[in-house]
């Protein structure tokens, strides 16, 4: 038996609270408790105490005192109590919180009467000095009848059998580190199962939903089998069973990695339903979230950051390396759809049209480094805000297209013989022996490093310019030998997404420079961009336009008239701000080309076509 036990009880269903119980043997006589305060994979302080309602500690049967010492620090003082450094049971200490469980997100925890969720972060106090020490965690069935039918789900290990066969009972972890790192999902979801590199995998799912599970296994096998060939050609991946856990809602999206495991939300309409034909954007969408989360089980679960190595969850961990491990899972997230068959070339270049296009729209890449944007991701990135697009780059976006770059980068340095598949699989082999932290991490420029080494020439100049400047990359001279055009054109509305042609007319639009937001007593301005008519005229985010030129507008009729008149044209604005009227003169401009798409050179040599097919058909180590 551990020293340090855990047990918790969906308690309550129908209020959202877990019961969550800590037994420590031989505790110290003033014992410090602390909770996390962010969970891996999602870089800003999520303050999970906030949870918690309450939180009582007894020894030896007695109540003893509780001390909050910080926001997530507590101390138990069992000093006073009879019996205090005694033998067994008797002298453990109990701590007993009750969660407050409504976070419907892949980060903390959820609890209804139709199921269970949760990350360890959330839920689990660590006791300080005894973070590296085995523990025990009991899983228990809810008490509430309507819940009886409940199984559990998770990747955390556990004795065989299991005292339930249901899934609930006794689980272990050999830390704390391990125990935070297997989500655990209860209730009554659907369940797929499949295997990839001789691994059994399975996807869990949760919520109301019509899915085709046969096409679902059959795509999930292919873009797994891709990302285990690229780092173990022919040999096993890195854990003994994989785990998917979907919770499928009307509108959401999001995905949080783990050692064995991934938690997942997504679209209803996401998935895909019998009878199905060609990838809809949403189950395309979707498959790219899975290969997103499933490339993170090397590229960071095993290859991390030095100041990942290992994680301290109480406080930030600042690393400039974000763009890599995040930006290069971006790409290789749909890289592996159409190496795996499960999208064509022409549905590849529409998700790279897309991306390329969501960077275009923010401004602040010309002002944010790539390397800031990593570094600040814990007080800018999660934390977006009407300005955004004028002072920030993604790290996930742009670090995608840098990856794409790099890797071209190398093909055309080494004659197609190196990629960046190359320079994975060298970071893999040096430092991805690290899923618990207390390896070696890749240290600060670590990334850089081995790109050089693998394309065998000095690629400072590169990393210069489009990690630590702000200049965009450019791609379409690198994709030009791969028989691949890119093209720019204005955006047809808020709503484009690029990656196709557009309106032949709207080059010939004014434009008024912002994104509009929701309202139906006139148009809400959610964004002002920099360098447009609308922010030289005065106006700002959160002003309500509400007529033009002495018509009222709304959130439909507002862009239908930019539309029609062209650059250069001057319009009266009558606009609140707050509850305060103004009126100002507008002076439209040209549209920017902010969106784009790429087209396939049809009259492309062979060898052209033969460069594509070495880097966009199947890995191969």
């Amino acid at each position: 038996m551990s020293d340090v036990r855990y047990r918790i009880t969906p308690i309550n269903p129908a209020a959202h609270l877990f019961e969550v119980e800590l037994t420590i043997s031989k505790p110290q006589a003033k014992t410090e408790l602390w909770l996390p305060v962010w969970i891996p994979g999602s870089y800003m302080l999520r303050e999970f105490s906030r949870h918690f309602v309450t939180l009582t500690a007894r020894f030896d049967g007695r109540p003893v005192p509780l001390e909050k010492t910080g926001k997530a620090t507590w101390v138990a003082d069992v000093s006073g109590v009879v019996g205090a450094g005694g033998d067994g049971d008797k002298s453990a200490l109990v701590v007993v919180a009750q969660v407050y469980a409504w976070d419907l997100s892949v980060r903390a925890s959820h609890l209804d009467l139709t199921h269970g969720f949760f990350n360890g972060p959330s839920v689990f106090l660590a006791v300080t000095g005894r973070e590296h020490e085995p523990c025990e965690l009991i899983i228990e069935p809810p008490p509430d009848e309507r819940c009886r039918n409940w199984q559990v789900a998770t990747t955390m290990p556990a004795p065989s059998p299991l005292t339930s066969t249901q899934g609930f009972g006794r689980y272990r972890a050999k830390d704390y580190d391990e125990l935070c790192d297997h989500p655990v999902e209860m209730g009554t979801p659907q369940v797929i199962d499949f295997v990839a590199g001789g691994v059994p995998h399975e996807m869990a799912i949760t919520g109301q939903a019509r899915v085709d599970g046969e096409r679902l296994a059959r795509d999930l096998t292919a873009i797994c089998n891709e990302h285990i060939r690229l780092f173990h050609g022919d040999g096993p991946p890195p854990m003994n069973r994989y785990l998917f856990l979907t919770t499928v809602v009307g509108d959401g999206y999001g995905g949080l990695e783990h050692r064995a495991s991934t938690s997942l939300l997504c679209k209803r309409g996401d998935l895909p339903t019998p009878g199905m034909g060609d990838p809809s954007d949403g189950y395309r969408s979707f498959m790219g979230l899975c290969s997103h989360e499933y490339f993170h089980t090397w590229n960071v679960k095993r290859i991390k950051p030095a100041a990942f190595s290992p994680y301290n969850l109480r406080q930030e961990n600042f690393t400039r390396q974000l763009w890599a491990f995040e930006g290069i899972t971006s790409y290789y997230d749909d890289l592996a759809l159409v190496r795996a068959g499960v999208i064509d070339t022409e549905s590849w270049l529409d998700l790279l049209g897309r991306t390329v296009t969501r960077v275009m729209r923010w401004n602040g890449r010309f002002k944010m480094p790539l390397e800031d944007a990593s570094f600040d991701a814990w007080i800018k990135y999660y934390r977006q805000d009407e300005n955004t697009p004028n002072s920030q780059v993604s790290y996930y976006t742009k670090g995608a297209l840098v990856a794409l770059a790099l890797d071209l980068t190398i093909r055309d340095a080494t004659g197609d013989a190196r990629s960046l598949d190359d320079v994975m699989r060298l970071l893999f082999a040096r430092y991805g022996d690290n899923v618990d932290g207390l390896g070696k991490g890749v240290p600060e420029g670590g990334v850089e490093a081995a790109a050089a080494e693998v394309a065998s020439v000095d690629l400072s100049p590169f990393f210069d310019e489009y990690l630590r400047g702000t200049n965009d990359v450019p791609l379409g001279g690198l994709l030009k030998p791969y028989g691949f055009d890119m093209h720019l054109r204005p955006l047809d509305s808020d709503a484009d997404q690029g990656g196709k042609p557009g309106a032949k007319d709207a080059e010939r639009r004014g434009s008024l420079g912002v994104t509009l937001g929701g309202g139906n007593d006139g148009a809400i301005l959610s964004v002002v961009h920099d360098g447009g008519a609308a922010r030289a005229a005065g106006l700002s985010a959160g002003d309500v336009v509400i007529a033009v030129d002495g018509i009222r507008v709304g959130r439909a009729s507002l862009p239908k008239i930019i539309n029609e008149r062209a650059p250069g044209d001057r319009l009266r604005v009558h606009a609140f701000r707050r509850d305060e009227l103004f009126e100002t003169d507008v002076v439209l401009l040209p549209p920017e080309k902010q969106a784009a798409y790429f087209t396939i050179d049809a009259a492309a040599a062979a060898a052209v076509d033969a460069r594509r097919r070495t880097w966009l058909t199947p890995s191969a180590p």
